[in-house]
C-alpha cells in the first residue's frame, strides 16, 4: 500500500516564491509568425510610447506589454503615452495623446523594482483596456536537464523568479494549478508508480490523491476548485475519470479501447473536453462534468488535434495539431468557425487574461522552450528559460 503523504518539503519555499529576484534576461527571440489569422480576426497592436524609464524597468515593461497586444512608437506617433521614471522607485503615469485625459498616474513602492514595473504594467493594461493585465501571474512547467528525470518548477510568467517544486529526482509530468491558490497537481513516479500528487506551495505539505495501479496522470481542476478530472488506466484503457479534491468520489467518465489523454474543464465547470481516437483518428471530444454521453467536437481543416485547453471567458478552445509539425491552433469554441493554426509549437495553455497563450515550441538545435503568443496580434516572445529542455506549461488563474 502506498503512502498517502510524504514528508514536509521545502517549508521555505513559499518565501522564495514571493521574494526571489534575478535580473531580466535581454535579447529574448522574438518568434516570425507567418499565418495569417482569419478565426480570430485581424488586430492591430496598441501603439504605446515609453519615455523616462530605463534598465529592468524598461524591460520589463516593455515585455509584458507587448505579449499583451502593445505596440512601441514614437511619442508622436503613440495612441497613449507612458511616461515615468524608475529611480528609487517606479512612478508612472498614462495620458491618451488625442483626448489629451490622463489615464493613470500612480508610484510604487515596496518589493523589487522588478515587481512595482509589473504592477505598473498591469495597471497600464486596466487603464487603457478596461481588462485585467496578467503581468504578476505565475505559470508552472516541467524541466528535464540533459541525462535528468525532470522536475516540476513554478515561476513569474515571464519566466523569472523560477523555484524547483519537485526535488524527486525521478520521472515527473503534468502539473495544473488549483483556481485561486498556491498549489499545484502533478504526476511523479516518487513511489514506483505514475501517481497524481496535490502539493500544497505554501506548506510544503502534498499527498496522493490518485495512486491506482496503471497511469494516474493529466490532472485538470474545475474552476471551483472542487473537482478534479483525471487520466486513469485502472479500467484497462487510459480513460476520463473524475473525483473530488481530495481523491474521493471517483467516477469513470469515459469507457472507449483507445486512449484517451489531456482533460480540461469549460469555464463554467459542465463540460472536459479531451482527446480521443475514434476509428484509428485522433480527434477532440466532450463529456458532461457529472456523467453523460460523449460528444465529438469537429476541428475541420486540422488533423490529429490534442492537448486542448478551454480559454477562460468559454470564447475559445486552444489546442495541438500535428500535420508533419506539431501546430498551435485555436478555434471558437461553438463551433462557429473552423480552426486557425496560428504558430508552430505544442501544449498551449491560456491565461486568465483568454487572449495571451503560453506554449512549447522546438528550437533550431531541437531545445524545447517556451514562448508567450498573444493571439490576437501574433506577438510572441520567449521567456526566461531554466537550462534544459522546459515543456508542459499551465498557467495560473
Amino acid at each position: 500500500m502506498k503512502n498517502n503523504c510524504l514528508p514536509l518539503i521545502k517549508p521555505c519555499l513559499p518565501i522564495l516564491l514571493a521574494v526571489l529576484t534575478v535580473h531580466f534576461a535581454r535579447g529574448q527571440n522574438e518568434i516570425n509568425i507567418q499565418q495569417e489569422i482569419n478565426v480570430l480576426g485581424q488586430s492591430k497592436p496598441i501603439p504605446v510610447s515609453l519615455d523616462g524609464f530605463s534598465g529592468e524597468v524598461a524591460d520589463v515593461l516593455k515585455f509584458d506589454l507587448y505579449v499583451q497586444g502593445f505596440t512601441f512608437v514614437s511619442p508622436d506617433a503613440a495612441q497613449y503615452q507612458i511616461s515615468g521614471s524608475s529611480g528609487g522607485n517606479v512612478q508612472g503615469r498614462v495620458v491618451d495623446r488625442f483626448s489629451k485625459n490622463a489615464l493613470l498616474s500612480r508610484s510604487y513602492t515596496g518589493a523589487t523594482l522588478r515587481r512595482q514595473a509589473h504592477a505598473f504594467a498591469d495597471d497600464i493594461v486596466q487603464a487603457i483596456t478596461g481588462k485585467k493585465g496578467i503581468a504578476q501571474t505565475k505559470i508552472a512547467f516541467k524541466v528535464k536537464s540533459t541525462g535528468g528525470n525532470g522536475e516540476i518548477y513554478a515561476a513569474d510568467f515571464d519566466g523569472h523568479n523560477a523555484q524547483a517544486i519537485t526535488h524527486d529526482n525521478t520521472i515527473v509530468a503534468a502539473p495544473a494549478w488549483v483556481p485561486g491558490q498556491l498549489a499545484l497537481y502533478y504526476t511523479s513516479y516518487k513511489l514506483g508508480n505514475p501517481d497524481i500528487f496535490y502539493h500544497n506551495l505554501a506548506t510544503g505539505q502534498r499527498r496522493v490523491i490518485a495512486g491506482h495501479s496503471g497511469l494516474n496522470t493529466s490532472a485538470a481542476v474545475s474552476p471551483d476548485g472542487a473537482k478534479v478530472a483525471m487520466i486513469l488506466s485502472k479500467g484497462g484503457s487510459p480513460d476520463v475519470w473524475v473525483c473530488d479534491a481530495d481523491g474521493s468520489n471517483l467516477k469513470q467518465l469515459t469507457a472507449t479501447p483507445e486512449d484517451e489523454s489531456s482533460p480540461c474543464w469549460s469555464p463554467d465547470g459542465q463540460w472536459i473536453c479531451f482527446a480521443t481516437k475514434i476509428h484509428e483518428r485522433r480527434m477532440l471530444a466532450k463529456v458532461p462534468g457529472g456523467g453523460g454521453a460523449m460528444q465529438r467536437i469537429p476541428t475541420p481543416g486540422i488533423a490529429n488535434p490534442t492537448e486542448p485547453e478551454w480559454s477562460p471567458d468559454g470564447k475559445w478552445i486552444a489546442f495541438t495539431s500535428q500535420m508533419g509539425e506539431f501546430g498551435i491552433c485555436v478555434m471558437p469554441a461553438d463551433g462557429s468557425a473552423p480552426p486557425t493554426v496560428l504558430v508552430a509549437g505544442e501544449d498551449p495553455s491560456w491565461s486568465a487574461n483568454s487572449r495571451t497563450l503560453v506554449f512549447v515550441r522546438r528550437t533550431s538545435s531541437y531545445r524545447y522552450v517556451l514562448s508567450l503568443l498573444d493571439v490576437f496580434t501574433k506577438q510572441a516572445k520567449d521567456i526566461q528559460q531554466i537550462p534544459g529542455n522546459n515543456s508542459e506549461p499551465a498557467w495560473a488563474r
